[in-house]
């Protein structure tokens, strides 16, 4: 399963993906529906963590922010279960410290978006323009709206700006020879 946080969330089947465009590592397969903006808020919530426990009192907070239902946790248990229907019963772990997202970091676009960028930056310095501007280019195609669109807005929430992704991830500037290369942007 691979997950799309750059944009609203989605989940993807990888098994019988057929690889995204410009090489970024991710696979395209058949979109899961994770329906409603609260599932959708829970996926991203544990998206930004893969393989990583989270405890409920922050997953509850990420999901609700300043306005949780009277039984918070139950409540949440619900949805971690809506979740594992719509996933798999084993895409979110039960730990004694929370819920994990069966997942490695590879399966999340926003940590190959991050991977790409330095890989990109990396090859800009080298003087190697050409293969900078493909890598930052495949970057950029993993973004397909506002990142961590489905989380609600409040203060406790991870945005954008907290994990120091630019609001535009990247800006062109002309390369010697007149072609437009990537680079990324500066926050």
């Amino acid at each position: 399963m691979r997950y799309r946080i750059l944009g609203v969330t989605q989940a993807e089947d990888d098994d019988q993906g057929t690889g995204m465009p410009g090489g970024t590592g991710m696979l395209e397969g058949t979109v899961v529906p994770v329906g409603g903006p609260r599932l959708r808020a829970l996926l991203t919530a544990l998206a930004l963590r893969p393989g990583r426990a989270t405890a409920p009192e922050a997953l509850i907070d990420e999901v609700w922010g300043d306005d949780p239902p009277q039984d918070a946790p139950a409540a949440l248990q619900a949805l971690v279960g809506r979740l594992r229907r719509a996933l798999g019963k084993d895409a979110i772990r039960s730990e004694a410290v929370g819920y994990r997202l069966a997942a490695e970091r590879e399966d999340v676009d926003l940590f190959v978006f991050e991977r790409l960028v330095r890989d990109g930056t990396t090859a800009l310095h080298r003087g190697d323009v050409d293969i900078a501007a493909r890598t930052l280019d495949a970057a950029l195609a993993l973004w397909r709206g506002p990142a961590l669109a489905d989380l609600p807005d409040h203060p406790h929430a991870p945005h954008p700006h907290g994990r120091r992704l630019p609001g535009k991830p990247a800006r062109r500037r002309r390369r010697p020879g007149g072609a437009a290369a990537a680079q990324p942007a500066c926050g």
